[in-house]
Parts: structure tokens; C-alpha cells; sequence
């Protein structure tokens, strides 16, 4: 049997404070990132029931990369969104995730620097 098509929820331009980087100055004084994140589930039963026991709660997701971020201390942007990936995954209807983290003023001369991973859940057999 085929799999089903996966929908998308989108959690766009989440702005949060932390310490993040590796020069003295980012480890001392917060700074902003933007997070955006696209979780993959199918939506099917969800549209058909109206019930939130048959979706992603993505504000359940919400509050949890909002405190890790706020907390974190992190050297680089790929272990923040390795943790934030770990999160949407940990939400049982999650199949896949899309995770964009950007550090505006990160480079002289650019608006920003952003890196962008995928993480799937393990394919059960």
C-alpha cells in the first residue's frame, strides 16, 4: 500500500532571543533568530473529524522550541535546528520536518545567514 500524500503546517517567522555563536560577544549578549518550521503529517483524518486528538497540536510544538531556544546556548546554528527538529519529530503525527534557522546580522554586508535541514521519522518495516 502507498503511502499518503503528506500535508503541510507551516509555523512562520517565529522570532526568539538566545545566546548563540562562537565569538565571545554572541556568547554574552542574546540575539535574535527566526525559525521557521514545516511539519509533515497527514491531515486527512483531522479535516474529516475536527478533532485535535487526529492532528499535529503545533502549539504544543510551539511552547517547546520556545523554551529550548530561550535556554540554549548553543555554538552553532545546525545544533539548533537539529533540537528543534528532535521536537516537531517527538509529536506522534509528525512524519517529516523542515527547519529553518536564521541569524539576522550574522555577516557584514548581509541581511542574514539561515541554514535549512529535513529530518524524517525512521521508515518502520
Amino acid at each position: 500500500m502507498d503511502n499518503p500524500p503528506l500535508d503541510r503546517i507551516y509555523i512562520k517567522d517565529l522570532l526568539i532571543r538566545c545566546v548563540l555563536g562562537i565569538y565571545p560577544e554572541e556568547r554574552r549578549d542574546k540575539q535574535d533568530v527566526i525559525i521557521n518550521i514545516t511539519l509533515h503529517a497527514d491531515l486527512s483524518a483531522a479535516a474529516q473529524s475536527d478533532d485535535i486528538e487526529d492532528t499535529v497540536n503545533y502549539k504544543t510544538i510551539k511552547k517547546k522550541v520556545v523554551e529550548m531556544v530561550q535556554q540554549s546556548e548553543f555554538y552553532l546554528l545546525e545544533k539548533m535546528a537539529e533540537e528543534i527538529a528532535a521536537i516537531a519529530l517527538g509529536s506522534p503525527n509528525v512524519r517529516r520536518v523542515d527547519v529553518m534557522v536564521d541569524k539576522p546580522g550574522a555577516l557584514r554586508f548581509a541581511r542574514s545567514v539561515a541554514i535549512e535541514i529535513s529530518r524524517a521519522q525512521p521508515i518502520s518495516e
